[in-house]
């Protein structure tokens, strides 16, 4: 499998080697990563973004790239993170396939793909990464650190890991820790990959590769990334005109939200490789701040220091529910933070993050404007 890296996309080396939270190291590694607006010459307006389990460096166009982002509504000149008060950093998740190291990129020991051979990810080595990304910037502190998702773990990880490593945090749609339905459902996910005979425990290229495994993983994530309000209003029970079925398949697609997960998953599919998804997504169940709080995630929070915070949730997420992100904030809270949670109604579910800007552009930038 190649890796699927933005024109633009800049690289920072890691330490080598660099330990693994649960065993092994990484040597020769590095981070994608992107950046936007200037930094100060007192380097106190940097804004890191981590993102959740699939997007890359590339959160909105720049100079490198004019692409539009994943999140070019919300990073730019004049938009809620704005890049021409904020030097604003974007980083490729440890683990990904998308510039930083990860399962699909070459072994410097082998001169092969990784495949399998990649040591056990954890949240906390994408966060140990991030942070010497922004080290290697050379900034001490940042102003504010934004995670999104799987990003909202890693970021609380990143806080702490690395005490008074940032003034403030946005915690979107994130938790300090998997609950049982959320793992349920990545672990079905793994499975239909692993089940696809062409996954071949990880060994498989782009000529036999997991597509069907694939597909059926990513239908499954976006069954929960959005919520049955928006199922329900945006394709309610209609059918695909007869031109659109395939009537010689037995129990082919017959609504119209079948077809819409179908072309969304074959759009996926070859953009990401199997074994990264499987790796970032085990990292997610594995994380759980109650490691750090004598079995308990409040005082695992507690161990966090940071001046301001705001822990953003949708009513209608069903994957990292509503009462995460509350008590994120409560137990950021706690621990002396300024901290706030806003429930938002949006009708998007887990993925409202990114396409619901009315909503959370305001939140996002009313927030900043206060620090």
């Amino acid at each position: 499998m190649t890796e699927f890296i933005p024109q633009g996309t800049r690289f920072h080396a890691l330490p080598s080697p660099f330990p693994m939270k649960r065993g092994g190291e990484l040597r020769n590694a590095r981070m994608a990563y992107e950046t936007w607006g200037t930094l100060t010459p007192a380097r106190d307006n940097a804004v890191l973004i981590l993102t959740g389990l699939s997007p890359n460096a590339h959160a909105a166009k720049n100079a490198a790239n004019a692409e539009p982002g994943w999140w070019e509504d919300m990073v730019g000149p004049g938009k809620p993170i704005d890049t021409d008060r904020w030097f604003v950093i974007c980083t490729n998740s440890l683990g990904s396939c998308k510039g930083s190291t990860g399962p699909a990129s070459l072994n410097p020991d082998t001169n092969e793909r990784y495949g399998l051979a990649f040591p056990e990810l954890a949240v906390e080595d994408g966060a140990n990464a991030a942070y010497e990304v922004v080290k290697g910037l050379g900034i001490d502190s940042l102003a504010c650190v934004i995670g999104n998702s799987m990003g909202g773990m890693v970021a609380l990880a990143y806080l702490l890991l690395h005490p008074n490593s940032a003034r403030a945090h946005i915690n979107i749609s994130g938790s300090a820790r998997a609950l049982p339905f959320s793992i349920a459902i990545r672990s079905l996910q793994r499975e239909a990959i692993r089940l696809d005979p062409k996954w071949n425990h990880g060994d498989y290229d782009d000529d036999v590769y997991p597509e069907a495994g694939m597909r059926m993983a990513r239908k499954l994530g976006v069954i929960t990334y959005r919520s049955a309000l928006e199922w329900d209003g945006r394709f309610g029970r209609v059918r695909l005109e007869s031109d659109d079925r395939d009537d010689d398949e037995p129990f082919g697609l017959e609504f119209q939200v079948e077809s819409y997960l179908e072309g969304h998953a074959r759009r996926f599919v070859r953009s990401f490789d199997p074994n990264c998804y499987l790796y970032l997504s085990r990292s997610m169940d594995w994380f759980d701040l109650a490691e750090y709080g004598d079995g308990n995630v409040d005082a695992g929070l507690g161990r966090i220091t940071v001046e301001r915070a705001l822990a953003i949730g949708v009513e209608t997420d069903i994957l990292f529910p509503l009462q995460q992100q509350e008590q994120v904030a409560e137990g950021l809270r706690a621990a002396g933070a300024q901290a706030e949670f806003l429930p938002l109604p949006s009708p998007q579910g887990h993925d409202a993050f990114l396409v619901d800007i009315a909503r959370f552009g305001p939140a996002v930038s009313e927030f900043l404007a206060r620090l």
